[in-house]
Formats: structure tokens, C-alpha cells, sequence
């Protein structure tokens, strides 16, 4: 637990300084070299891919797709780059006459393209007007709803939420993180409305914060079905006491794509 809270007070400022002070290429970049590192993480990490090649594909598909949602999904790079991809995994079925399978190629696309997309919703919330603010939402959603629920499940956790993919998750676990994450949505809220004097629809409030706590343990529960298939522990070590990027970002990958969804369909700011 020390670890985790060392390495949680040493990585999130450095991520609060990208995001907020820096470029926004700087941000996309660094989301880039995440979602690389996940697809690495996946593939090989878990062994479900062992052909290097097909690893690497994955990995530099993965840098460019939030790349690319900065630079607001231009169509024409898009199509190329999946163009390319194409080509280069079906070069390789064709490479192997035929004998490299199907659902390697199909994993290397979820890996690539799938996901990165998703978690690259982060980016183009950054693109919309105070994008610095609202990629922070997020990421509040998905760490407040993780420590809700870990100090509920600790205090009154008593019936199994998921026992053979999550020992530990309880249902007391998983309203407690729908109530950390609503208040924490509501400090945001008071944030924005205090500091920068943006008007906050606070009906909406609960809605980001019950649906983005399922959605941040809905994706926890994803992965973590994958590790009991694959039978590892973790996906990397990258980072002390928590894993690797999707041992840590695993939710961010359901709770990004949501919020985003949720920003244009019932916004909670109006800008």
C-alpha cells in the first residue's frame, strides 16, 4: 500500500503538468506511449500473441490512434493508417501461407485500434473548449469510484461481488464507489462553477457518477477476466505497487468513451 501512495504522489503531478500546462501534442503523445505500452502489455504480457511482428504493428498503431483523436480523427490520416494496418496483418497471414491464425490478427486489432480509440476519448475531450478541465473528469470518476469502493469493501464489504474474476470486489465495494464517485463529481462541479464561472447543470450530476462507477468497474472486471484466463497476476510492472498501464488504466478504458458520450448528449457544463 506505501508503494502505491509513493508512486501515486510522484506520477500525479507529472501527469496534472502535461495535461494542464503543456501543449496539447504533449498530452496526446504521452496518451500514445500509454496506449503503446497497453497493447504490449496485452499481447505479449498475456502471451495471447507471440508473433513479435504482430506485437509491434499493435504498439505503433496504438501511439498514433490518440494522436490522431488531438488532431480531431482526421479522416484522411485515419484511412490510411487503417489502410496500413490492414496491410500489414493480412501481409503476414499471407507471409505465413496462411498459418498464422486469424484470431492473433484479431487480438492485434483490439489491442491497436480498439481500445486506444476508447481511451482516446480522453483526448478529444481535451480538444473541446476547457478540454483541460474536462479531461480531468474522467480520470476523478474512475479514481474516486476505486477508493470509495475500496474503503466501503473494507468497512462493510460482506457479499461477493464477483468472487471467481475479483475475489476482493463486494457489492457494499461497489456502492461505495458510486457514492465516492457522485460526490467527487460534485466538487468538481462547485470547482468549475467557483473558479471558472461555468454554469454546472448539477441534475446531471448523479448520472456522470453512477454510470461512470459501473463503467470504471465494468472495465475493471474486463480485464481482469483476461488475467484469470491468462492466468497472470498483473500486466506489467511499470508502475511500483499498481501494475502496469492497464492494471492501472483498465477503467479509463469504459469511463472515458462514457463521459465523452454523456458531454454530448446531456452535458453537465454549458460552455
Amino acid at each position: 500500500m506505501k508503494t502505491r501512495i509513493i508512486a501515486a504522489v510522484v506520477l500525479l503531478p507529472l501527469l496534472l503538468l502535461v495535461v494542464l500546462v503543456l501543449p496539447k501534442i504533449f498530452t496526446a503523445v504521452l496518451f500514445g506511449l500509454m496506449a503503446a505500452i497497453a497493447a504490449r502489455e496485452l499481447l505479449h504480457g498475456t502471451e495471447l500473441v507471440k508473433h513479435p511482428r504482430l506485437i509491434t504493428y499493435a504498439m505503433v498503431m496504438a501511439f498514433f490512434v490518440p494522436v490522431w483523436s488531438s488532431m480531431q480523427m482526421v479522416y484522411s490520416l485515419v484511412l490510411l493508417g487503417s489502410l496500413v494496418f490492414f496491410a500489414a496483418l493480412f501481409g503476414e497471414m499471407l507471409y505465413s501461407k496462411a498459418t498464422l491464425r486469424f484470431e492473433e490478427m484479431a487480438l492485434t486489432v483490439v489491442a491497436g485500434m480498439l481500445i486506444p480509440f476508447l481511451f482516446g476519448a480522453t483526448i478529444r475531450l481535451h480538444s473541446r473548449t476547457y478540454g483541460r478541465i474536462l479531461i480531468l473528469l474522467p480520470f476523478a470518476i474512475s479514481f474516486l469510484s476505486d477508493t470509495g469502493a475500496y474503503f466501503a469493501g473494507r468497512a462493510f464489504g460482506k457479499h461477493k461481488l464477483a468472487p471467481v474474476i475479483s475475489p476482493n470486489k463486494t457489492v457494499e465495494g461497489l456502492f461505495g464507489g458510486m457514492l465516492g464517485a457522485v460526490l467527487g463529481v460534485i466538487v468538481y462541479c462547485v470547482v468549475l462553477q467557483k473558479v471558472w464561472n461555468l454554469e454546472v447543470r448539477y441534475l446531471y450530476v448523479s448520472v456522470y457518477g453512477i454510470l461512470g462507477s459501473l463503467g470504471a468497474v465494468f472495465g475493471d472486471l474486463c480485464f481482469s477476466a483476461v488475467k484469470r484466463q491468462t492466468g497472470i497476476k498483473d500486466y506489467g510492472n511499470l508502475i511500483p505497487g499498481h501494475g502496469g498501464i492497464l492494471d492501472r488504466f483498465d477503467s479509463m478504458i469504459v469511463v472515458a468513451p462514457l463521459v465523452e458520450l454523456l458531454m454530448l448528449y446531456i452535458p453537465m457544463v454549458v460552455i
